[in-house]
């Protein structure tokens, strides 16, 4: 019994690949199908949306943060109960680690996972240049099944007639979605893409579903789920024999291991500043400790129950002036920090961690963090994105003998050290960091870096458990 998949992909960044991703999934829930979402690559708010038409959690596939096995393995078994899964790609299809191959790349999932491919073609300036577009797309690598083409921000019938006559002559596949320019469909973005869902309010979400419903009617879904059907080599009978080679490959690491210690309770900040969080993650970590919610703008403080504490990417920049005013929730961290409570902090973590933050919209105000590192983060108008590859330098950390981490990095800000005796304990073979390819501040027991990092693939979660442990037996 075979598992149904699409992938929906795009001949470059901003062809409305979420856009056109959403309104799949609702057009095949109205269907009556189960929809499990992905979402190719490093990215936290693309799977947000997912979330609120699916109903479900999206996961991120990325062979680069989660190798080829870690891939598999979520993909696998959170679409083991769907009846068909979407999978919406990263920048164009063929775009990944470096121009040499498709390493990374949606083109590279998909070949991973055997799923066929619709391509989303923008159709803004340009009419018969379309069908050469996406004839070099298909016959850029014969190994890649596009299997279908959607067709956005077309302008007028006549415009369409053009299009459409020109795949005609040269294009052999189906074109599966014929979207009009609509001015009223609105996604509302930033520097670093779209809002995230919990930014918006009740009635831009509402908005969002509504969108998806609108482009969902231009869609022939009859045709996306026979094209579904046709490739999928991963299917649910060899899910049971992947996860025995996993679990034995794993034993050793997991035979001494309790699942799940009770006494450790993690908390993980989560509001309108801190969100940026795999879910995989949090299920890794769940199956360990207890994990609970807490957060920076709204709670007055940390309990004392609490053994560890996370602080993933965000936007603290954006309401810095509400994190300020939040003094007691401030003080309560670093207080804990100081007690060396273990605590992991990612990008806006990090900069939450730091004095001050400043800059935002040329704002030079600097508005009062947590201070636990003598360094301040500005913002700049300058982007940092990319993979990363870090080094481990320092086995005293939580971390222990760790040595290699991969993870990701995507900001506008610089942090500035104000004095040179802050530890960095990631040396980045791939990447730019804090500063001068390193990364990672290490105070007391805490680790803060520009780095995202993926569980999946590493022993992360397990090595900051134990340590949440060992602080709860103090």
């Amino acid at each position: 019994m075979k598992t149904p998949g699409i992938v929906i992909a795009g001949i470059s960044s901003g062809v409305g690949k979420t856009t056109i991703s959403t309104a799949v999934i609702q057009g095949l829930l109205k269907k009556g199908y189960k929809v499990q979402p992905f979402k190719i690559g490093p990215d936290y708010i693309d799977p947000s949306y997912h979330n609120m038409i699916s109903k479900r959690r999206s996961r991120n596939l990325d062979v680069w943060l989660m190798g080829i096995n870690g891939l598999k393995e979520s993909y696998l078994k959170n679409s083991i109960d769907s009846d068909i899964t979407v999978l919406e790609g990263v920048m164009g299809l063929y775009d990944g680690m470096s121009g040499k191959n498709n390493f990374a790349s949606t083109a590279h999932v998909s070949r991973i996972l055997d799923l066929p491919i619709l391509l989303v073609v923008d159709a803004k300036k340009a009419a018969r240049s379309l069908a050469a577009i996406t004839l070099g797309f298909i016959k850029f690598e014969r190994k890649i099944r596009i299997a279908g083409v959607i067709l956005n921000n077309i302008a007028s019938e006549r415009h369409l007639r053009y299009i459409v006559e020109a795949f005609e002559s040269k294009i052999k596949i189906p074109i599966v979605g014929k979207i009009f320019n609509d001015k009223k469909l609105i996604y509302y973005e930033r520097h670093l893409g779209l809002i995230p869902r919990m930014e918006l309010s009740a009635t831009l979400q509402n908005s969002i579903v509504d969108n998806s419903k609108i482009v969902a009617e231009h869609l022939d879904f009859e045709m996306i789920i026979q094209i579904a059907k046709k490739i999928n080599y991963l299917d649910k009978s060899k899910f049971e024999k992947f996860s025995m080679d996993l679990v034995k490959r794993k034993s050793r690491h997991q035979e001494s291991k309790k699942l799940h210690n009770s006494k450790v309770k993690i908390l993980v900040a989560l509001d309108k500043s801190f969100n940026f969080y795999y879910q995989d993650n949090l299920d890794m970590l769940h199956k360990r400790a207890k994990i609970e919610f807490f957060s920076p703008l709204d709670d007055i403080g940390i309990s004392e129950d609490t053994t560890g504490i996370i602080l993933g990417g965000g936007f603290p920049e954006v309401i810095a002036d509400k994190l300020q005013n939040n003094s007691s929730m401030r003080r309560s961290i670093l207080d804990l920090a100081q007690k060396d409570i273990p605590i992991y902090a990612e990008c806006g973590g990090l900069m939450y961690l730091t004095k001050t933050i400043s800059g935002y919209k040329n704002n030079k105000k600097k508005y009062k963090m947590v201070g636990l590192f003598d360094a301040d983060t500005l913002m700049t108008g300058k982007v940092t994105l990319g993979y990363t590859e870090a080094l481990l330098n320092n086995d005293q950390t939580y971390l222990g003998r760790t040595r290699k981490v991969r993870g990701h990095e995507f900001h506008y800000s610089n942090v500035v050290i104000n004095k040179n005796d802050l530890d960095l304990i990631y040396d980045l073979k791939k990447g730019k960091g804090i500063m001068d390819g390193r990364d990672g501040f290490y105070v007391h027991d805490c680790i803060a870096s520009y780095m995202h990092t993926h569980f999946m693939n590493s022993t992360f979660s397990d090595r900051f458990v134990e340590r949440c442990v060992r602080y709860s037996r103090k």
